[in-house]
């Protein structure tokens, strides 16, 4: 997600505050907002995936669902 989009949901929660959405407006939010909730789990399964556990005998263990 760029930086303009993330602008375009913080301006868009400060007019929700002070003065409302119409009804486009706040279907626009929503689908910014899922659109970044999206971009934020993806980034970190991403990063979860390219963990590493080290265990106490020294030996690396990945991260993973399994264990």
């Amino acid at each position: 997600m760029n930086q303009e989009k993330i602008d375009r949901i913080n301006e868009l929660a400060r007019k929700s505050k002070n003065e409302g959405l119409t009804d486009a407006e706040k279907e626009e939010q929503k689908l910014l907002r899922d659109e970044y909730r999206m971009s934020v789990t993806g980034n970190l399964a991403a990063q979860l995936r390219n963990t590493y556990i080290m265990t106490p005998d020294g030996k690396k263990r990945k991260l993973g669902k399994n264990g």
